[in-house]
């Protein structure tokens, strides 16, 4: 499992996790896109905002490989602002490729685009 050096391991201050530690010895937890509802907490949209800004930051629009960073995390963008880069594409990898779509991640969060976010992708430190 690729170790992502610099990537931020959590949102400051809070118990949302972005990156894991050790591969999951019982297997690999797939990844699910997960339906966002308006009505969620602002704590989880500010999480998804965070993580979103800290893969832009970090990828840009470029393949990536899933490696450490937390299914959970992932799963609440995937199938929207992040997508698979390469076919076919197994969710049960941590070897899969990945990227972001910066034209739906500009639609979804624009507060990362126009510099009113506090976790716009040029804030982030490696």
């Amino acid at each position: 499992m690729l170790k992502h050096r610099g990537f931020p391991g959590r949102l400051p201050s809070t118990d949302f996790q972005f990156t894991i530690r050790r591969a999951n010895p019982k297997g690999v937890t797939p990844l699910v896109a997960r339906k966002r509802f308006a009505d969620r907490r602002a704590a989880d949209r500010r999480a998804d905002e965070a993580f979103l800004g800290a893969l832009m930051a970090h990828f840009s629009d470029g393949p990536f490989e899933r490696g450490n960073l937390d299914a959970g995390r992932l799963s609440w963008l995937l199938g929207r602002e992040v997508v698979p880069a390469s076919e076919p594409f197994d969710p049960e990898s941590y070897e899969a490729l990945l990227r972001v779509d910066m034209r739906v991640a500009q639609a979804n969060f624009p507060q990362l685009f126009d510099g009113s976010s506090e976790f716009a992708f040029d804030t982030w430190e490696e």
